[in-house]
Formats: structure tokens, sequence, C-alpha cells
């Protein structure tokens, strides 16, 4: 895919020559595909923390998030512990994933090379916290899980 003039420079080191690099797989998608650089079986309801082979240098005020593929998800229950993981701007190591297969019977089996994931990028703000005596009010208030109802209300 062509790199446009808006496209964010970010430094790759490739940690094993015999994979790819991230990519994107089709035109304005917001997630890079990663691989898994060794072959693995995960066990049912097991997790497994597998490395990409990819460093990489974000420009300070951006971050990457690593988010599961949709289509491994749903056709055979894996997902990432933490979705989605966090990659900070000083991060130099290698991009490992926390895989967990919610299967409850089946293993799975991923091969060297097999897209397990999705890295997007995005510019982050930091914030400056500054300690108050109460909060403004607000709509929602201090309602937490479920308060807006849930599917419950959906349904009703």
């Amino acid at each position: 895919m062509a790199a446009r003039d808006s496209d964010l420079e970010v430094l790759l080191l490739l940690l094993d020559d015999d994979l790819p690099e991230p990519a994107y797989s089709h035109p304005g998608d917001a997630g890079a595909d990663l691989v898994t650089r060794i072959d693995v079986v995960i066990p049912p309801q097991g997790r497994v923390t597998v490395p990409t082979g990819v460093a990489i240098a974000l420009p300070d005020g951006y971050a990457g998030f690593i988010h599961p593929r949709s289509g491994l998800a749903r056709k055979h229950g894996l997902t990432i512990i933490n979705a989605p993981g966090t990659v900070d701007a000083g991060y130099r190591g290698e991009i490992q994933i926390t895989l967990l297969n919610t299967d409850p019977t089946e293993a799975l089996t991923l091969h060297r090379g097999d897209r397990i994931a999705q890295l997007v990028v995005q510019r982050v703000e930091r914030a400056r916290f500054i300690r108050a005596e109460r909060l403004p009010g607000s709509h929602r208030g201090e309602g937490g899980f479920g308060s807006s109802g849930g599917w419950q209300a959906a349904s009703s």
C-alpha cells in the first residue's frame, strides 16, 4: 500500500527478517496486522504470551494499541487478555501479545507468521491532574457499571 503525505512515520526494527512488517490489509484500515514469531498451541481457556518479531519507536504524543483480530475472535474465540494492550512511545522492546483462547473445549494452534492482532497508532494527550475539593456535576453523576441500563433497558 502506498504511503500518503499524511502518514505518520514510525521507526521499525524487524527482529526476524523472515516475517512480514506490520501492514494494513485494506485502504482505510485502522489497524496494521501483527504476526506470531513462533508456533504455539493455546489450550482451551489457556493463555500464552506470543512474540511478534517487531519493535517500534513511536514519536512522543503517540501510543500503539493492540486489538484482537475480529475474524479470530469470531471463528476461534481468540482474544487478548488486556485488550487493548498499550505500547507507550518510550517502549523499545519487542511487542509481545498475551492471547487467550476462550473456547472451553478446543485448543487453538497458531503457526509462525499467522496474523494474530492489530496495531492501532493514535495520538494521545497527557493530562495534568489538579486536585479539587469536589467535582462539578454532570448528567451521569456517580453512576458506574450498568448505570445506563445496559441490555435490559433496550429490551424493555
